[in-house]
């Protein structure tokens, strides 16, 4: 790779991490309202995985602007712990959930959002796994790795809100919690590792 193309894949790099940033900053607070709104443990999971995202990209971008082994491996580490936070929260809401029978509201707003979502996070997936490949950049490809986790859990989550929401299977809502406690766990280990 040339001088100039790395230069380029650099600030590409830079591009898909503020766009993520973007995207994951406004759907915090979307998801916040719809999350209070219809009372869903899914959504509510799901703005915390956003919040962690934001975390991810912050850290990818500090990252990104210096170099070093030392560095890099930080940066994994601050990932991984994100991630084990979330597993935990998440895996007690959605236990209290199932287990209190808690019966969320359906959210037209939750399905399209994470329905649109999941579409953005596959395709920033693909493209940062791409450029972290040709920077040799580690810390990218596994951001982009996670961008992709986060948009399978868009989907769980869109699964678990779209059954609630049509056929009033309110159960469906803390297990698409559990799939992200799942992943959470995976992705913090594949971290550590």
């Amino acid at each position: 790779m040339t001088t100039e193309s790395a230069h380029r894949a650099l600030r590409f790099g830079f591009l898909l991490e503020w766009i993520t940033l973007g995207w994951n900053v406004i759907g915090v607070v979307i998801l916040a309202v719809l999350a209070i709104a219809s009372a869903s443990t899914a959504l509510a999971g799901f703005g915390l995985d956003s919040l962690i995202e934001i975390g991810a990209s912050t850290v990818v971008l500090w990252e990104l602007s210096g170099s070093g082994e030392a560095r890099q491996r930080r940066a994994l580490r601050l990932i991984g712990i994100a991630f084990l936070a979330l597993a935990a929260y998440l895996l007690v809401q959605s236990a209290v959930a199932l287990l209190t029978v808690h019966r969320p509201g359906g959210s037209i707003g939750g399905i399209a959002w994470t329905a649109v979502t999941a579409i953005v996070m596959f395709t920033l997936a693909a493209l940062k796994g791409r450029t972290g490949r040709a920077l040799g950049n580690p810390v990218l490809q596994t951001e982009g790795h996670v961008t992709f986790i986060d948009g399978l859990l868009a989907v769980a989550v869109l699964v678990g809100v779209v059954l609630d929401t049509a056929f009033g299977w309110w159960w469906a809502d803390p297990l698409a919690g559990l799939v992200i406690v799942y992943y959470a766990i995976r992705e913090a280990a594949e971290i550590f590792r």
